[in-house]
């Protein structure tokens, strides 16, 4: 199991070096490097669901040649509107095109995209077709049973999807305290958690589809729920705390999945 040290989290932490603010953000970046800093500068890595590209421009500025995908017209105009890097491109399409066109990739990232898929083996059976067979796919989903999607995701589905005074009282809630309800992941208009997948959910879909997953790591443990979020978004020192915890305790306590998959029989 790979886990990334507090040490590693805050040398990587000066706002010049990322995106991303939030510490679990920045752990699972961290994560996605460790696992591509071997390859040489012209490997192809694939970000799947880019959304606005902030994984693919940093994975541009490490060296790499880098394709940035998603069905989102908004998400891939942000993410061209950010880009100025040479060897990072940005299209509107789906996996399924880039397999009619035969393209291999030494990489292929799939970061939070699963959790919002109807049919996530559709996406994965044409994930298998673009890896190179000795490639590598990332993946990272939220734990459907970890705390984050048992206390916040899915009460806030819940109540959106009958509204009544309870959704209005929290919408309320939300703005007051600062909630925008935006991410800087994506631009997306629809970003709903559909699948809450769990580590032995996990393992099957991967054995269905060809892959076997050799590494495992976990991203925070409670800090993105409320009412501890209200803290944790204003001091970064407790949100870090929180993913170093989150390394200790196990899987089940974890808010995230971050995994390495390999095609089955590759190595």
């Amino acid at each position: 199991m790979n886990t990334l040290s507090t040490t590693a989290i805050a040398s990587y932490m000066l706002p010049d070096k990322f995106e991303y603010e939030r510490i679990a953000d920045i752990k699972r970046l961290l994560f996605i490097k460790k696992q591509v800093e071997h390859l040489p500068a012209q490997a192809r890595i694939l970000d799947v669901g880019c959304g606005n590209g902030v994984i693919t421009r940093y994975l541009g500025r490490l060296g790499f040649q880098v394709l940035g995908i998603d069905v989102s017209e908004r998400a891939i105009h942000q993410a061209k509107s950010l880009n100025m890097l040479p060897n990072v491109q940005f299209e509107l399409m789906d996996a399924e095109s880039l397999c009619i066109d035969r393209q291999l990739f030494d990489v292929i990232i799939c970061s939070e995209v699963l959790e919002h898929l109807h049919h996530p083996e559709i996406l994965l059976g044409q994930l298998y077709r673009l890896l190179k067979k000795d490639g590598i796919l990332i993946v990272t989903v939220p734990n459907g049973r970890g705390p984050r999607e048992l206390l916040v995701t899915r009460p806030i589905l819940y109540f959106r999807n009958r509204q009544g005074r309870v959704w209005n009282t929290i919408q309320f809630l939300k703005r007051s305290l600062g909630y925008q309800g935006v991410t800087v992941q994506s631009a997306a208009d629809n970003l709903d958690h559909v699948q809450f997948f769990t580590r032995n959910r996990l393992i099957r879909i991967a054995e269905q589809n060809g892959f076997v997953i050799t590494r495992w790591a976990k991203s925070n443990f409670i800090e993105d729920v409320f009412p501890f979020s209200f803290l944790t978004k204003r001091i970064p020192y407790l949100q870090k705390l929180d993913c170093r915890l989150a390394d200790f305790l196990p899987f089940v306590c974890t808010g995230g999945f971050m995994m390495v998959w390999e095609r089955r029989g590759a190595s």
